[in-house]
């Protein structure tokens, strides 16, 4: 390809904070350093042509008058933000796009994010849309939510674009625009690693799950009489007759205290502390909210017996990943641990990998 702009854009791993996006409370995520290229040509016939590196994947076309349902498959991500541009108004006059990942497939990393924030930020280059972060991470949110049908918050799109190298991004979701502040992390320097456990379940926000857990907040918060589920006060379950609203609100309300108490600790290089509440985001995830599996649950168990500080499900769930705080020379031994483990259950070998805090969306020089 030729006058190429080019664009990498990190997955990401969230901290702590999981399925409080929507709730609006706070969620503790980071960029990572594996990334989706999005590499964008531009055309002037009114036509779209995607190819990606995916297994399996193989060219797709469209126009840029694209409507929700006539794409489908790896391609409504491409197609999802061409529509999304459109519906605020911005001229796209046609493109070829070059999608290659370094993050697993289905690996609850936020490759969507990634991918449909960098594709508008290279589309904003290439045709002067004049897209600022805040517009570019509504575009990603409205081509999942609109045109894949996946009802994210923003929080993903948000720590793609603003992510910054060594730091975690606190982002306040009950404001609107969100506030955000930079949180270093400072476990490297004392001794630790972030390891991502990515199981190889099936890991998909579209197939109906994450629509109910977050349709089930929502009724918790009106019956509450909230704007925002995570506003509930400690005698919220009382209030709730739903067990599973009951549930699901309990689980918003301790997440909630534990981003607060992960900052803390974090804050004073407690790692033991931060551990302790990785794990304890894991059950509740697990048995109040009931977004886990057999495949994150074992991951979680094997890096508990490897030595690690704290582990937990990280993502909508339902598959997806797991992470670990643990010292690098366990790493071996996790994995071997994680491994021998899904051999026993006649599970595919899992992806086991150090991750570190990265940079967020930048363009890359021709």
């Amino acid at each position: 390809m030729t006058d190429v702009c080019r664009w990498d854009v990190p997955g990401r791993v969230n901290l702590i904070g999981e399925h409080l996006d929507y709730n609006g409370g706070p969620v503790l995520p980071m960029a990572i350093d594996r990334t989706v290229t999005v590499k964008a040509r531009a055309r002037d016939d009114g036509q779209v042509n995607v190819w990606s590196d995916l297994p399996g994947a193989a060219k797709a076309s469209f126009p840029t008058t694209v409507q929700p349902g006539e794409v489908d498959g790896w391609a409504t991500y491409a197609a999802g933000t061409i529509w999304a541009l459109a519906e605020r108004g911005h001229t796209v006059t046609g493109a070829d796009l070059v999608l290659e990942s370094r993050l697993p497939p289905g690996s609850g990393l936020s490759s969507s994010a990634a991918t449909t924030c960098g594709i508008a930020s290279a589309l904003d280059d290439l045709f002067g849309l004049g897209l600022d972060r805040t517009t570019i991470a509504l575009v990603g949110q409205h081509a999942e939510s609109g045109f894949v049908g996946a009802p994210v918050g923003l929080m993903d799109q948000i720590a793609v674009l603003e992510g910054t190298a060594g730091h975690a991004v606190l982002i306040d979701t009950s404001e609107t625009p969100h506030l955000t502040r930079p949180v270093e992390l400072e476990w490297e320097e004392d001794g630790l690693v972030l390891v991502v456990i990515a199981t190889g379940a099936h890991h998909s926000l579209a197939d109906g799950e994450y629509a109910a857990r977050r349709e089930e907040c929502e009724r918790a918060a009106e019956e509450l009489g909230l704007e925002w589920l995570a506003q509930a006060g400690l005698d919220a379950t009382v209030r709730l007759e739903d067990e599973t609203l009951k549930a699901r609100t309990r689980h918003v309300l301790t997440e909630t205290a534990r981003v607060r108490g992960a900052v803390n600790a974090i804050s004073r290089r407690a790692w033991p502390q931060l551990g302790t509440i990785l794990t304890a985001s894991h059950a509740s995830l697990r048995d109040d909210f009931q977004v886990s599996c057999p495949e994150l649950d074992v991951a979680v168990e094997a890096a508990l017996e490897a030595g690690a500080l704290g582990a937990r499900m990280t993502g909508g769930g339902f598959g997806g990943s797991a992470i670990a705080l643990t010292a690098p020379e366990q790493v071996q031994a996790l994995r071997e641990r994680v491994e021998a483990r899904y051999l026993a259950h006649q599970w595919s070998r899992p992806e086991v990998m150090v991750v570190h805090a990265a940079d967020g969306a930048h363009q890359v020089p021709n």
